[in-house]
């Protein structure tokens, strides 16, 4: 495959690109995915909407910061500017993105792309372990970091990073350079990026623990907002948009900061979201368009306060499968048709869902239009309707893993292999049927089951352990530890509390196990392998000879 020639003066990324002959087949089928060669994801962001509805119009809210899009513009092309004037980035670094959902963190990551930079997406909640790893795979150059969020990054030490805190008041931050540059500091010329330059570095926590960084072009930004946000999710420039998703996740990237800038809408960056924050913000902000989890929406359905959402007209919902009853019961109650969706990191965003009296509860849904989808046995060859197997998809966007040998893991015969088990009916319809993997999602979150184990395994009083994922009515599945203990340690409650919190302060506190079971010993092979099935067998208990308490 032949790209463009790049404006990347710091080649990494174009130089850690799989081989060509192992990239998925890429599909653009749609006229609007045909972009030109030259093409900066940001700029077109922000220079298309300013130049069909004004610099004026409402863009993004979020604590006490209402900005335009003039002034958005104005606050990236700032950042920008301190960028590669006094941080000396260069077309193609990599810049480490760091905070909770705020309009400082999305002029950050427009900044970055602006600059020609690469923006590397990660969580506030991300231990410094964790981001050594990020660190070690991304090589950021740059870390643009929410000033509370600072601790962690720096006891990650990553090699050869500058750490500039945003959001704070010393005469390092950010924020402040970027103040005192004056009205000349928001003027930047954007740097003319290749459509095939690679933009941003998302990381997916995968199965073994160790996450891999996908990569993904100017083009790929545009992309989903072209696809999944116009054809299915249809906003318009009224829409006021709001959701729980970290901008970290490509669901909240997309969802809370791509679409409603591809739209000329605004949106509403919200750090705190307890189902009753949730529901008052949506009063509050006048929100039409929501993204969030089924986990939120039984939520919400609980805290008994719905009538917070009176002015909702769209509701998305994504990172684990939304229940057919969750599904009907939120529409009894307030007559909105939530959009089910399946999407990955690999694939930026959605790439199968439904709108609207094309719904079908309990179904994710049909082929996002500009993508074609599928259900293949172990050989890759088509399954007939109606029978399970492996859903395999193909789009405009598609699985670019950053080095490794993973990539003919995710992506075989031109197809992205999702790791999911699917049927398809006779109409098109798509039901979600299992993981095909170790990867346990729980209420909205991706966790990779062995990561835990490693954070459990690093306490004085585990011997061995295992982690799956069971499944549970309010999360759709539960993050569970079976743990050996070394003797003499009682398997009481305050031991799981204490193991518990080990995991929290070892790695992000969400992946904590939320139940833990104490048992003898562990089900393997003759050769040592865990045997993680039995674990996750129907009433997922160990077998009575396995239990302990």
């Amino acid at each position: 495959m032949r790209l463009s020639p790049s404006a990347h003066q710091d080649t990494f990324c174009r130089d850690h690109l799989p081989p060509p002959h192992r990239w998925p087949r890429l599909v653009f089928d749609l006229p609007e995915l045909r972009y030109p060669d030259r093409l900066n994801c940001a700029s077109a962001l922000l220079d298309e909407p300013i130049d069909r509805f004004g610099a004026d119009r409402p863009g993004v809210r979020g604590g006490d910061i209402a900005w335009t899009y003039g002034q958005l513009r104005q606050r990236a092309n700032q950042v920008a500017t301190v960028l590669t004037g006094e941080l000396g980035l260069v077309p193609g670094n990599r810049v480490l993105l760091r905070g909770a959902n705020s309009a400082w963190l999305a002029a950050c990551w427009l900044g970055v792309l602006k600059a020609g930079g690469v923006a590397v997406t990660t969580m506030a909640m991300l231990r410094a372990g964790e981001l050594t790893t990020i660190g070690e795979l991304a090589r950021p150059t740059i870390a643009l970091c929410d000033a509370r969020d600072l601790p962690d990054l720096l006891a990650a030490d990553i090699p050869g990073l500058r750490p500039v805190p945003f959001g704070g008041d010393t005469a390092d931050d950010l924020t402040v350079r970027c103040r005192t540059l004056g009205a000349g500091g928001g003027v930047f010329a954007d740097v003319p990026t290749a459509a095939d330059d690679v933009a941003l570095l998302a990381f997916t926590s995968g199965t073994t623990g160790r996450p891999k960084a996908t990569m993904h072009f100017h083009r790929d930004v545009l992309a989903i907002a072209d696809t999944f946000a116009r054809h299915v999710v249809r906003h318009r420039p009224d829409d006021v948009i709001t959701g729980t998703p970290p901008l970290g996740f490509t669901y909240g990237l997309g969802g809370l900061l791509v679409f409603p800038l591809r739209a000329g809408a605004s949106t509403v960056l919200l750090e705190h979201t307890t189902p009753d924050e949730l529901a008052d913000a949506v009063a509050a902000y006048g929100i039409t368009a929501l993204y969030t989890s089924p986990t939120m929406y039984r939520a919400l359905l609980a805290a008994g306060r719905l009538d917070r959402l009176a002015g909702l007209r769209r509701c998305m919902s994504a990172g684990e499968t939304l229940p057919a009853a969750v599904w009907t019961e939120f529409h009894e109650r307030t007559g909105l048709r939530i959009i089910d969706g399946i999407g990955s990191t690999e694939m930026l965003h959605v790439f199968i869902s439904a709108a609207d009296d094309d719904i079908r509860p309990g179904a994710t849904g049909r082929a996002v239009p500009g993508y074609r989808a599928a259900v293949v046995d172990d050989d890759g060859q088509p399954v007939p309707d109606g029978r399970p197997g492996h859903l395999v998809v193909q789009g405009p966007t598609g699985c670019r893993y950053l080095g490794g040998d993973r990539q003919g893991n995710y992506v075989r015969d031109g197809w992205n292999i999702t790791g999911d088990t699917y049927i398809r009916d006779a109409d098109g319809y798509f039901w979600y049927q299992a993981r095909s993997d170790d990867m346990i999602i729980s209420s909205g979150y991706n966790i990779a089951g062995p990561e835990v184990e490693q954070a459990l395994v690093g306490h004085p009083d585990v011997v061995d352990c295992a982690v799956v994922g069971l499944p549970d009515e309010q999360r759709g599945m539960l993050v569970t530890a079976f743990v050996v203990l070394r003797a003499g340690v009682p398997g009481d409650e305050d031991e799981v509390h204490r193991l518990q919190d080990h995991v929290k302060q070892t790695i992000a506190p969400y992946k904590y196990p939320r139940a833990v079971r104490f048992v003898d010993r562990l089900p393997r092979t003759s050769t040592g392998k865990l045997q993680r099935f039995r674990l996750r067998q129907p009433g997922a208990r160990p077998p009575a000879d396995l239990a302990r308490g």
